[in-house]
């Protein structure tokens, strides 16, 4: 994936942010933290300059993630991140956006064996949603919550 810096975009500056995060997120999948956190970087200073906030959330969340690709060490930051992502998304009423970092930060807890807490946070999102129960992340969410239960 070398190049993204010049990734051919034709939509313009204000959506490079969601192909950057879109990027990082294939970094993530396999395993590159340094590179994805490198892409993410450059989306975080788009969004400062550009003012163009719809996609921020998930950026700080895949932030989290790439984090703890690149070690285990850095559960702090990663929570930090997953924790900014979620208080954005709620800012934003972005209810996706919020149950994404809300998984995220569940399975962090779920590993450091904060089970309730996990449940709880997940519960809270989760119930928000009223139809489309079929889409991967409220499936993704279903079945973390029975693993939490």
């Amino acid at each position: 994936m070398p190049g993204h810096g010049r990734l051919a975009c034709h939509r313009g500056e204000l959506t490079h942010p969601w192909y950057l995060a879109q990027l990082a997120e294939a970094y993530w999948q396999e395993g590159q933290g340094q590179e994805g956190l490198t892409v993410l970087k450059e989306a975080l200073t788009l969004v400062h300059t550009t003012e163009e906030r719809w996609w921020e959330a998930e950026i700080h969340r895949l932030q989290g993630e790439l984090l703890l690709v690149c070690s285990a060490e850095h559960t702090t930051e990663a929570e930090g991140c997953y924790q900014h992502a979620l208080d954005i998304a709620r800012r934003q009423q972005a209810k996706s956006l919020e149950l994404r970092a809300a998984m995220s930060l569940a399975r962090l807890w779920q590993q450091q064996g904060k089970h309730a807490a996990a449940y709880q946070l997940l519960a809270n999102v989760y119930q928000w949603f009223t139809e489309s129960f079929e889409t991967a992340d409220l499936k993704t969410a279903r079945a973390l919550l029975a693993e939490l239960a």
